[in-house]
């Protein structure tokens, strides 16, 4: 089979099968700053950060959505292209609410980061961003539109991963903004509460509900005795989001800084899991016996069974009755506890 190359950054690089010009440069082990591209998703190349430029040509073009071809000469880094990179990120800062200290996803954020890395140490265009109050109406979930870039990432999550289509593009120009149907509090929306949409968002538009001051409220109460329940991917998830080496099981070390936190007593999930199949085997059991309901799905996703309930109501009947491992150990807990606490309220 006859090879074929590009050069990148003078560099030649052999072209194997890449659908776009940016997975050639990421092969090549360049880190192109792109804000709306993700491999699973569709192209949507609205962010305009991935561009680079025809070397014998000078045009510009999108790396995420132009195909390669043989004897292309790329360039990534021109000054060009970092002042054409910098003026994106003013023009998005100017159109984002920039109280980064107080934002959930301070430290973890794209723009923050990419703001970082290319200088931008002012804006020089006036701030106009969307004022609409968060939407907190989700159990799982936080809109805040004051944060959005539009890229479009939670769009194409949600409608073509998840297939919920809950939130797209309305209006348009300056007007544009993401919004449910009738702008509905997404609460109040067929939203499954997956939080998928909130994985793929670059900044804090879309972020996970956080009951952090609630549980240190508990923690502090002498009068409560708060236990936590582990799930097995948790301590291999913890190592991986503090560097530990990939696959190591750091349980131990969860187990002293939930100890060290306050919590009282520590608790392996995979007790629960143990219950769960029991209960499911015998509700099986009950069904082939009657053979009514038949087939039994199960599911310890409750964003599954959202979704069941809402687009499939006719298969209900054929879920498991069963809860989740953490539902069924959590009131074996709070029943075992009990004796303590009803001692506690005697106390005076």
């Amino acid at each position: 089979m006859e090879q074929k190359f590009m050069t990148i950054d003078h560099i030649p690089v052999e072209i194997e099968g890449e659908k776009n010009i940016l997975g050639v440069i990421r092969k090549r082990g360049i880190d192109l700053p792109t804000f709306c591209y993700y491999s699973e998703l569709s192209i949507y190349g609205a962010c305009r950060m991935c561009m680079v430029e025809d070397e014998e040509r000078g045009s510009l073009m999108a790396a995420c959505s132009t195909p390669p071809k043989a004897g292309m000469k790329i360039l990534t880094n021109t000054p060009r292209l970092r002042k054409y990179r910098k003026n994106i990120l003013e023009l998005l800062l100017a159109n984002h609410c920039r109280d980064c200290t107080t934002c959930s996803k301070s430290g973890h954020c794209r723009l923050q980061e990419l703001a970082h890395r290319f200088g931008v140490k002012e804006v020089r265009f006036p701030t106009d961003y969307n004022q609409s109050p968060k939407d907190t109406s989700s159990y799982s979930i936080v809109r805040d539109p004051s944060k959005c870039i539009l890229c479009g990432d939670c769009v194409r999550m949600c409608s073509e991963v998840q297939n919920i289509g809950v939130i797209d593009f309305a209006f348009r120009g300056s007007h544009m903004h993401i919004s449910t149907a009738f702008d509905k509090p997404i609460g109040e929306t067929e939203c499954v509460g997956c939080g998928q949409c909130a994985a793929v968002c670059p900044t804090g538009a879309i972020t996970i509900k956080s009951d952090r001051d609630r549980l240190r409220s508990d923690l502090n109460n002498p009068k409560k005795k708060v236990v936590v329940q582990i799930a097995p991917a948790v301590r291999v998830g913890i190592g991986h989001a503090f560097g530990r080496p990939e696959g190591e099981n750091v349980m131990g070390k969860i187990v002293a800084a939930l100890h060290y936190m306050g919590f009282k007593e520590v608790y392996d999930t995979v007790v629960g899991a143990d219950l769960t199949v029991m209960e499911e085997a015998a509700e099986f059991v009950e069904r082939v016996e009657k053979d009514e309901n038949l087939p039994l799905f199960t599911s310890c996703c409750p964003a599954w069974v959202k979704h069941a309930e809402n687009r499939y109501p006719q298969l209900m009947k054929n879920i498991s009755t069963t809860k989740s491992p953490m539902q069924i150990f959590a009131p074996i807990i709070k029943e075992y506890y009990k004796d303590d606490e009803e001692r506690q309220d005697r106390e005076p």
